[in-house]
């Protein structure tokens, strides 16, 4: 495992504003940085950057965190992938420590997938080019289709031997756990427990992940295979592969495609070999499968321009028209190119090469809109109910656009091809936006989906931040959650505890200056103040949090905010990031009374801190003892009791009151 000192380099050295603009289109806005946050659509940016603190924050879907966060959600890294990817970019030895069994375990069974596959292609591709097998079947079969040997290197094709077990038995005599295969999809296990070859006599086609790592393997059945053979074989879903992440030929044309600011979507492998060979780099496939959202985002981080290429297959055509929906839906600006009759991509590319191609894909892509529309309104004729029926299939499509200005563009253009008055479409396709909406969101309307792109922020009275998303019915992601009175923490306690830790995050590492504490940092006094009066937090977020800084405090160079941002634990990093966030500052209530800014003048915010979170324990306690006052069952003596504690408590709330008006003046 990477050791601490290591990690810290690797964060000290760390950009964040240069790590996320390799995936990102950043500009500046201030001091800070923003962009179309990565991780929800929306229309208008609410994904912020700030470079002073090295960290991330969406303030629409909530999410946050700094570089290694990034990389993890973004690149689907581990923890430590992350780390060691940026100990790459910024050339930072990494220095291991000991790792406990279940971490050696679980890291090692990943990276062994990953040696695993990297093993497997380079016995494919041998097998390819060296064997006698692969020559004369795989090598005849890339030949047959045009391939040139450029291609089949850069996309390092490869092929099966046809033995059933020659996969697991080169495994065993190169050292390879076999039930690493079986894991990761390279052999199957029979049900009388044989280990048998998933790719035995095919074509393989690797798929790689951004950063180039083989994931899984697509497989090509060849003419000498029974008839029941399914034509194309394909990796399972394993620790290190979710179809739904993943695009062929990415890794290979993301390049182009940021030069290109366009992307070319087309259906399998060889379409996109094709393609390539043809000169037309910016292309990926789907493989087959359904576009998923994941697929689109993957797509977007390099541009948002997209042409889908079809061939003449109509009823394919309209079957992947929902794709078009999803990709409205994530801002995406989309055309359509049908083929030539007979032609798919691989067959037109071949057909068509270099310049050509290109030339008549671009004269040929139409605005899916009148794509859309030419498709669905050619076979109702006159029939009214299914032009109705068509009309309102293709502003549904419309519906999902986020941007007004283009929807409007869309639904004026709409009416001219459909000879419908722009005033009806305008409010079908407003019809159509709510319903959307309401399904999507349960009860939400329109309005309410439409402002989680600006979002703005409250304080409840826990102290929790919460936004006009939640409160219309989203996925309350911001932390703390509020909590109940009930078993919970009290709403009075747990704003006191909200601002303490966000304090703790903010100024944890600066020095105090008041006379006999010299030298302490905030955290420092904090936690031995909190420590003195035996104050546990009462939130348990807060006081795990605490336990760890309390910890930490003293070693130099401790820096809570950037400590808990590079946290593992995901709870943690959204609650840091939401505290750090400019976005969330101390309430408009305690600024006022505090008299003091949300940031500097360290020690009159630390001592008020402390007073006012002392004062609310002090409160909730004589309050709760005040309402068990009225329990008829009690006895004299422990009525007395209590009245005697209640009074304690009120003077005690007054001195504190009287300290907290001392302090802030």
């Amino acid at each position: 495992m990477i050791d601490f000192k290591t990690q810290e380099r690797i964060r000290q050295a760390t950009d964040i504003v240069e790590v996320l603009s390799e995936f990102l289109s950043l500009r500046r806005a201030g001091t800070n940085y923003k962009c179309l946050c990565p991780f929800h659509q929306e229309k208008t940016p609410s994904f912020m950057v700030s470079p002073s603190k090295g960290i991330f924050k969406c303030f629409s879907c909530g999410v946050g965190g700094d570089a290694v966060r990034f990389l993890m959600m973004h690149e689907q890294m581990t923890y430590p992938e992350a780390l060691r990817w940026l100990a790459r970019k910024y050339n930072i030895e990494i220095e291991e420590k000991e790792l406990t069994v279940e971490e050696r375990a679980r890291m090692s069974k990943r990276e062994s997938l990953f040696i695993v596959n990297n093993w497997a292609l380079d016995v494919f591709e041998k097998n390819l080019h060296e064997t006698e097998d692969g020559r004369a079947l795989g090598m005849t079969y890339l030949r047959t289709r045009g391939f040139r040997d450029d291609i089949i290197r850069k996309f390092r094709l490869g092929y099966a031997l046809p033995d059933r077990s020659a996969m697991s038995e080169a495994a065993r005599r190169a050292g390879h756990d076999v039930e690493r295969l079986v894991d990761v999809g390279l052999c199957y296990k029979t049900e009388r427990g044989a280990v048998k070859d998933r790719f035995a006599g095919r074509v393989i086609f690797p798929i790689q992940a951004l950063d180039g790592k083989t994931v899984a393997f697509g497989g090509r059945v060849l003419g000498n295979a029974s008839k029941d053979a399914a034509k194309y074989v394909n990796s399972p879903e394993s620790e290190i592969y979710s179809k739904r992440f993943h695009l062929y030929g990415l890794f290979q044309s993301k390049r182009a495609i940021q030069q290109k600011d366009c992307c070319y979507l087309v259906e399998g492998y060889t379409d996109v070999l094709a393609m390539h060979q043809a000169g037309i780099e910016n292309v990926v496939a789907s493989s087959g499968t359904s576009l998923t959202y994941e697929q689109i985002r993957l797509i977007k981080r390099f541009t948002q321009n997209l042409t889908i290429l079809y061939d003449g297959d109509a009823a394919g055509i309209k079957a992947s028209l929902r794709g078009i929906n999803m990709l409205l839906e994530e801002g995406m600006k989309i055309r359509c190119l049908l083929l030539p009759d007979d032609e798919d991509p691989d067959s037109f590319a071949r057909k068509y090469s270099g310049d050509k191609a290109a030339h008549y894909v671009e004269e040929h892509q139409v605005d899916f809109i009148r794509f859309k529309a030419d498709l669905l309104m050619k076979d109702v004729r006159d029939d009214p109910y299914r032009r109705g029926q068509a009309v309102t299939d293709i502003l549904g499509s419309v519906a999902l656009i986020p941007d007004a200005v283009v929807r409007s563009y869309y639904i004026r253009e709409c009416s001219g091809i459909v000879g419908i008055d722009e005033r009806v479409l305008i409010k079908q396709t407003a019809d159509l936006r709510r319903k959307h909406y309401a399904e999507k969101n349960g009860s939400q309307s329109e309005t309410a989906g439409d402002k989680t792109s600006g979002a703005t922020t409250t304080e409840t009275d826990s102290g929790a931040v919460t936004t006009t998303e939640q409160a219309a019915g989203g996925s309350n992601i911001f932390l703390p959650k509020k909590e109940s009175t009930a078993g919970g923490v009290p709403p009075l306690i747990g704003k006191r505890e909200w601002n303490l830790m966000r304090l703790l995050l903010r100024g944890g590492s600066e020095k105090l200056h008041t006379e006999g504490l010299e030298g302490l940092t905030v955290a420092e006094f904090v936690i031995s103040e909190l420590q003195q009066d035996e104050i546990e937090l009462r939130t348990p977020l807060y006081r795990r949090m605490l336990e760890e800084c309390s910890a930490h405090a003293g070693e130099d160079g401790f820096d809570a905010g950037a400590w808990f941002v590079g946290s593992e634990d995901d709870e943690v990093v959204q609650t840091a990031v939401t505290m750090l966030s400019d976005k969330y500052q101390l309430s408009r209530a305690h600024s006022e009374e505090w008299g003091v800014s949300d940031e500097g003048d360290w020690d009159k915010q630390t001592f008020l801190a402390i007073v006012d979170l002392k004062w609310a324990i002090v409160s909730v306690e004589r309050k709760e003892l005040l309402e068990s006052l009225k329990d008829k069952g009690l006895s004299s003596d422990e009525r007395r009791s209590r009245l005697g504690r209640c009074d304690e408590l009120r003077r005690l709330e007054t001195e504190l009151r009287a300290l907290i008006k001392e302090y802030s003046h």
